[in-house]
């Protein structure tokens, strides 16, 4: 046991609440997270959910955070889009946008960012292959101030379904081919979970209509010199049969995104970190 555990467990304390600096003596824990200013808008892109898309909704308003949440239906034909007023109305949904006809996932998203006004905005598919109960772990780096985007990886070692290796082993080659051209080491380049500061995300230009939205919002914040960082995270991954949209199709036109998001107009700027966090300033009120 280190000096810093044996003096916390002296006093009581758990021996993890003392840490020691480089001399070996103790120094306080890290200082107490701003969970309770910090505003986080869920960005929720919905198209035929039907049958899923209440019960994420639910989960997601179980969250012991500060949250705006969002959702943009894409044009759903399947009764989505008249359900999704009734939980607008109860509350589970503070903005509601509808697309007149479907135009693709990038396409709701960039809606949908549009309407964000968090500190920090992350995007939820309403497929229930990602379990929102993880969005605190990936905030957390972001409030600690080692990261402005967190990713939450399907390939670090989470639990996860087992199936569809050709999914896996496509989303792994798209991921090494986007590594090429921005220079990161991520893992999972095509996760649904992105979570980016507000006043990051404001800054770069996003075009994609369809799922080329992923390569771009990675290849945006390559250039713009965020700080990433990535998660393990669970998955329950569903297959075509249960309503699966994203087929083969879109990754061989995934690669086009990778290239022309790398290497043609718009480039994101750099992004110069204010001094002071928004969250911090206390600038910002719950969403009606």
């Amino acid at each position: 046991m280190e000096e810093g555990q044996e003096v916390a467990a002296r006093e009581g304390r758990s021996p993890d609440a003392w840490r020691t600096d480089e001399g070996g003596r103790p120094r306080p824990p890290e200082p107490p997270l701003p969970w309770d200013r910090v505003i986080l808008s869920v960005v929720v892109p919905v198209y035929n959910e039907m049958a899923t898309v209440r019960q994420l909704l639910e989960r997601v308003r179980e969250l012991p955070l500060r949250l705006q949440v969002v959702a943009v239906d894409d044009g759903s034909t399947d009764g989505t889009r008249e359900l999704l007023p009734e939980l607008e109305e109860e509350g589970l949904i503070d903005t509601l946008v509808l697309h007149p006809e479907n135009r693709g996932k990038g396409a709701a998203l960039r809606t949908g960012f549009e309407h964000a006004t968090g500190h920090v905005v992350v995007v939820q598919d309403a497929d229930m292959e990602y379990d929102p109960f993880e969005l605190p772990a990936l905030l957390e780096p972001i409030l600690r101030g080692w990261a402005d985007a967190v990713y939450g990886s399907r390939f670090l070692g989470g639990p996860h379904r087992i199936h569809l290796f050709w999914h896996y082993q496509g989303n792994r080659f798209l991921t090494l081919l986007s590594n090429v051209f921005t220079d990161l080491n991520l893992t999972d380049m095509e996760t649904c979970y992105k979570m980016v500061r507000g006043d990051l995300l404001e800054t770069l230009p996003l075009t994609r209509d369809r799922f080329g939205i992923e390569p771009e919002l990675t290849a945006r914040l390559a250039q713009a010199g965020a700080r990433i960082y990535e998660l393990p995270i669970s998955y329950r991954g569903r297959g075509y049969a249960e309503g699966k949209k994203i087929g083969w199709k879109d990754g061989v036109a995934a690669l086009w995104h990778i290239v022309r998001s790398n290497l043609l107009p718009p480039r994101a700027q750099r992004w110069e970190r204010p001094p002071v966090d928004p969250w911090e300033e206390g600038g910002k009120e719950d969403p009606a």
